[in-house]
């Protein structure tokens, strides 16, 4: 049973908007600060949002703040991410998984996390 599935992704046009969403299976995401990672082309998966339980407080690495908006509806199971005026160094894949933020600012996956197969973005210049 996949933990997680994400959604929402597709082809879109610089300055564009995409809103992802991951559907959590079961009581998976109870408890847990949720975040969102991206892998680009070539590089490896960095974090680049994670909402706590609460859904009250959200951090974000400094190339989407401004831009990204992650938010939860625990009654759902569901996390979600609005993008807007994407970028092309925003394509990739993105997943969500469980996540803490650490003192520096950077967001990682916590140690229960469990990965779906993500959801594909690209943008177009």
């Amino acid at each position: 049973q996949v933990p997680v599935v994400e959604s929402g992704g597709g082809l879109v046009q610089t300055g564009g908007s995409l809103r992802l969403s991951c559907l959590g299976s079961g009581t998976g995401f109870d408890g847990l600060a949720m975040g969102w990672f991206r892998q680009a082309p070539g590089k490896e998966r960095e974090g680049i949002s994670c909402i706590t339980w609460s859904g009250n407080t959200a951090w974000y690495d400094d190339s989407v703040k401004g831009r990204f908006t992650a938010s939860r509806d625990k009654g759902a199971n569901t996390v979600y991410l609005q993008m807007n005026n994407l970028k092309p160094d925003d394509t990739g894949v993105y997943y969500c998984a469980a996540c803490v933020s650490v003192a520096s600012g950077i967001i990682l996956p916590s140690s229960v996390a469990k990965w779906g197969q993500g959801t594909q973005v690209t943008v177009s210049s």
